[in-house]
């Protein structure tokens, strides 16, 4: 099962092209992916994608762990609220997890900070064969530090002269650097960010300020960020313009609507290990003598 040549091309953000995320809707793509009947609404046709991405994914990585020779990273980005947690839950619930890592970015620790950037994303990268998930990532520091231009020296004066004034451009540089060097040694980048609306997020906070038991997932951090909700589109057109690539290519996944943006992530993530085109593992000759002694024994037992 895969997503059409429409859908990806609809969702990526071609390299070199503004992201556009204004003219992009939150709720909805243009292509007729689902293909909705009388007998069945959106809701449930992308429910049932999102099970058919799932088993996919489960043989998928049954085949990138077997090949050994690549590894993925999905690096997952969004405002606040916008389903990234839920996301992983529900596209990942069929991969094996002994060949899976979900790290969650927060704030710096000190010894992070006393690093360059990219430091702390590059000790999480997945070993061949395996899968990293990145909730938040490195792209916070073009994100969040560009909103909050002050934390730019938490970690002690910027090294040499005038840096500050090109960060930006030298921090989109570094990481599309750092992406085609994964990409160049065997670890696909694949990037996505959750669009969600402004009226949606408000929705999503007050169903969590009236329900008891999601009062944990509410912080008045998140809603002082809301506040700067401008600054942040502005951040992320920019940072999805500089560094959709051909080797790590942005996709943008409206968020609106829980059920779409699952079953488009799951569609996404089988798409991208599809595209390593992993042979089938084989065995050498001697190999295949060896399990057959082995069978062999066991049956003569």
């Amino acid at each position: 099962m895969k997503l059409d040549k429409a859908t990806i091309e609809e969702l990526v953000v071609r390299p070199g092209k503004p992201a556009a995320l204004d003219a992009r809707s939150t709720a909805s793509i243009k292509v007729d992916w689902l293909g909705a009947t009388k007998a069945k609404k959106r809701k449930e046709l992308a429910e049932e994608d999102l099970r058919g991405f799932v088993d996919e994914l489960e043989a998928s990585q049954e085949r990138l762990w077997a090949n050994g020779t690549h590894a993925l990273l999905v690096v997952l980005q969004a405002m606040d609220a916008a389903g990234k947690d839920g996301t992983i839950k529900h596209v990942m619930s069929g991969v094996n997890p002994q060949g899976c890592d979900v790290t969650a970015f927060k704030q710096p620790s000190a010894e992070e900070l006393g690093h360059d950037f990219l430091w702390r994303a590059a000790k999480a990268l997945p070993a061949r064969g395996r899968i990293a998930i990145f909730n938040r990532s490195y792209y916070e520091e073009v994100l969040v530090v560009r909103v909050h231009p002050e934390l730019l020296a938490r970690g002690g004066p910027l090294p040499g002269k005038g840096l500050a004034k090109n960060v930006w451009q030298d921090r989109y540089e570094d990481i599309n650097a750092f992406e085609r060097h994964l990409h160049r040694n065997g670890t696909r980048v694949v990037k996505i960010f959750l669009h969600v609306s402004k009226e949606e997020q408000k929705r999503r906070f007050l169903d969590r300020l009236d329900d008891p038991a999601k009062y944990w997932k509410f912080s008045a951090a998140d809603l002082a960020e809301r506040g700067h909700w401008d600054d942040y589109m502005a951040a992320y057109e920019q940072a999805l313009t500089a560094t959709s690539s051909a080797w790590a290519p942005w996709y943008v996944v409206p968020a609106d609507h829980k059920y779409t943006l699952r079953a488009l992530v799951g569609g996404i993530v089988v798409h991208s290990i599809n595209e390593m085109d992993l042979p089938a593992p084989r065995l050498a000759p001697e190999g295949l003598e060896t399990l057959a002694r082995a069978k062999k024994e066991l049956l003569a037992e």
